[in-house]
């Protein structure tokens, strides 16, 4: 006769067992769903810190409290107390979300009389030509500063006056932000 082989399928020790029987090795602590975070798994997000904004070089910024009666005024936004007053409404101030973007642009060009000077003193002397040297910068178009808070949505346009218009609006954007905080 022949020698009988042992059944895999058996509930004996040493022998395995159905699948999914307390009795069976290493299939006592399955559990179906998703289980702890792993390789291969999407990880729990971090608590992202709220936004700080800094004086450069990683100094934060003085944070003043909105209640300190200090206000900002971007146009025809103002913000006052606890609030953003806007032609289109007032809005919270707490969570406001501020933008600006640069519509603005300098060019740099010679002067009419520059070229003029240089024409009649190159006829005379060399020197002439230094006259080429002036510049005139001349700034033209707009920076639009929008809030949206609480539901609504302003925006506005400020005149670019020169080059710096747009570094002394940002200037005054962060510190409306750093009282939205």
């Amino acid at each position: 006769m022949s020698e009988q082989q042992p059944n895999p399928y058996a509930s004996g020790p040493g022998q395995g067992g159905q699948p999914g029987m307390p009795g069976a090795p290493g299939q006592g602590d399955y559990k179906w769903g998703p289980g702890e975070a792993s390789y291969g798994y999407p990880q729990p997000y971090p608590a992202t810190p709220p936004y700080q904004p800094t004086m450069g070089a990683g100094i934060p910024a003085p944070v003043p409290s909105p209640m300190s009666g200090a206000g900002v005024s971007i146009g025809d936004i103002t913000v006052a107390g606890d609030q953003i007053i806007t032609p289109s409404g007032n809005m919270p101030l707490k969570g406001a979300v501020w933008n600006a973007t640069d519509f603005s642009r300098t060019e740099e060009k010679i002067p009419t009389h520059a070229i003029i000077l240089a024409v009649i003193f190159f006829l005379f002397c060399l020197l002439g030509l230094l006259f080429l040297l002036m510049k005139e910068k001349k700034t033209t178009g707009y920076i639009q500063v929008s809030v949206t808070s609480g539901g609504r949505h302003h925006s506005t346009m400020i005149p670019a006056q020169d080059q710096n218009t747009y570094p002394w609006v940002m200037s005054q954007l962060n510190f409306a932000r750093s009282l939205s905080l």
